[in-house]
């Protein structure tokens, strides 16, 4: 004889953010269901600019350069500690 696991009752409540606005998920667990009247538009300006290689300005990553100057900072801070460290 096997034993299956008994269903768990579901604890969300389903809500729509357009219908509900002042809806509190402090004070409850609520699961987004989209109303028909309210189901956010699914194609944008934006989608043109967006290509199977990626966009078409700037670099694939948010904030990459940035992040680049400050991994090399970090990195060259690190590096000079050790060499010190090592007696390099």
């Amino acid at each position: 004889m096997t034993d299956f696991p008994t269903e768990k009752p579901c604890v969300a409540r389903a809500y729509c953010p357009g219908c509900e606005p002042d809806a509190d998920p402090l004070a409850e667990i609520l699961d987004v269901h989209w109303c028909e009247s309210h189901t956010p538009v699914r194609a944008g300006l934006d989608d043109l600019r967006a290509t199977a290689r990626g966009t078409s300005i700037g670099t694939a990553e948010a904030g990459g350069e940035d992040n680049r100057r400050w991994c090399g900072l970090i990195h060259r801070a690190e590096a000079t500690s050790a060499s010190v460290v090592d007696g390099g």
